[in-house]
């Protein structure tokens, strides 16, 4: 429910922990069809755009992958991301470093795979009306 003045904000980025923004950038960028628009000099953050919101890489000296799908490390969040075809779309995410996760729970629907550094993220045919 939003107050009566509208919202406070709108989302302007999901950000994302992993041990190394420049590893992973490359990865999402290609996936998603997006290009870096911010770093800071160090690197340590990478935000990318051209989807909706930006995808922010955030450098985390301490990560742990999540395991799929269960612990003991568990998922935070996962993207969806929408597709037309899924077994085109999962050769070619596979293509760009990801790998299909080994628990499907509905292949029909939507594939789960993980990132190059562990995150599980999922290719979809369902989309809202």
């Amino acid at each position: 429910m939003s107050s009566p003045e509208g919202p406070v904000g709108s989302l302007a980025s999901i950000s994302i922990d992993c041990p190394d923004p420049d590893s992973l950038a490359p990865f999402y960028r290609d996936l998603l069809g997006l290009e870096e628009v911010f770093a800071t000099p160090d690197r340590g953050l990478i935000a990318l755009s051209g989807a909706g919101p930006m995808v922010t890489l955030m450098r985390v000296n301490t990560y742990v992958a999540p395991s799929w799908p269960d612990g003991p490390q568990h998922k935070q969040m996962h993207l969806d991301v929408a597709v037309d075809d899924l077994d085109t779309a999962v050769v070619a995410a596979v293509a760009l470093g990801a790998t299909e996760a080994g628990f499907q729970p509905a292949g029909q629907a939507w594939r789960v795979l993980l990132d190059p550094v562990g995150h599980p993220f999922c290719l979809s045919t369902v989309r809202p009306d």
